[in-house]
């Protein structure tokens, strides 16, 4: 003979059952808050180094320093200071090379503190505060404050930037 199940019992059984359903939802949140935030520290520290990089490469007068930045996308679009647009990296490394490195003896890029990363699976855009300063061969010095954005794409093993835009504020 089976003993009788109380009315009171089953309700404790079913609270029970709602707790431990409860606590294991609780701490799978608490893994993938705890997982996400792990993961943009990550990104953080690695577009710090991704943007110092890229600004060391743009620093060295050289625009093929920087090519392995960018995609090659024939339809890519980069905005930049001088002239409005480039159309391709091919159009944007000849454009580069004329506007400012013909002209340079010296150019520094570097990018603020204040590096802002925000991920969407293989998509990262990043913002910054860089500034730029130039000394020309006619001995004409040029310092410049620019906002950066870039749009980067994870392809296989890198980043690229598939966009991006610099702009210097109206003087």
């Amino acid at each position: 003979m089976t003993p009788a199940v109380s009315h009171s019992s089953v309700k404790v059984e079913r609270w029970r059952w709602l707790l431990y359903v409860g606590l294991a939802f609780v701490g799978a949140l608490l893994t993938f808050v705890g997982a996400r935030a792990q993961q943009q520290a990550s990104d953080a520290a690695n577009f710090r180094k991704l943007t110092d990089a890229y600004c060391a490469a743009w620093s060295s007068g050289n625009p093929d320093n920087a090519a392995k930045f960018y995609a090659k996308d024939a339809d890519a679009v980069f905005y930049d200071v001088a002239p409005f647009s480039y159309r391709s990296w091919k159009e944007y490394r000849t454009g580069v090379q004329k506007e400012f490195f013909d002209n340079a003896t010296t150019a520094t890029l570097s990018a603020g503190k204040d590096l802002k990363v925000t991920r969407r699976g293989v998509i990262v855009l990043t913002t910054v505060p860089m500034h730029l300063s130039m000394k020309a061969k006619d001995g004409k010095t040029t310092d410049a404050d620019l906002r950066y954005t870039g749009v980067w794409e994870r392809r296989g093993a890198n980043w690229l930037l598939v966009h991006e835009h610099i702009s210097a504020p109206m003087q």
